[in-house]
């Protein structure tokens, strides 16, 4: 009899220890499927971040480029003579009026058809009234 309850209670131990060696590894299992997922997302999150940096790089020299030409002579020329309407010495500024006044003053073309002169038999019936 003291055999059979050491047997009992040594089966008990046993599923004791597989249950918590079971509960062990669920958690294990989780643990480890939301590292890698908050792994893949880091992943994710620095390919966007490569991605704006490329495209801030990018924009940057764009950016760059354009500083150069605005702060470039012949650009302030042009700023001078577009928006203000100077012009150098010896220069004659002419300005235009706005796109619909000048259509308003442009002659109409109406094109007419270039028709071929009538046939013979198409004259001689005008001719004679038929």
């Amino acid at each position: 009899m003291f055999k059979r309850l050491l047997y009992l209670a040594k089966r008990q131990t046993e599923k004791f220890l597989s249950l918590i060696l079971t509960f062990l590894v669920l958690i294990l299992l989780v643990s480890s499927v939301r590292g890698l997922l908050r792994l893949r997302q880091s992943n994710l999150s620095i390919k966007d971040a490569g991605e704006s940096v490329g495209n801030l790089e990018k924009e940057s020299e764009r950016l760059k480029k354009d500083l150069e030409a605005v702060k470039s002579e012949a650009y302030v020329e042009k700023q001078i003579r577009e928006k203000l309407g100077l012009a150098k010495e010896g220069e004659v500024v002419i300005v235009l009026p706005d796109e619909d006044t000048l259509r308003k003053l442009a002659p109409d073309y109406t094109e007419e058809e270039e028709t071929l002169p009538d046939p013979n038999w198409r004259r001689w019936l005008k001719l004679f009234d038929f």
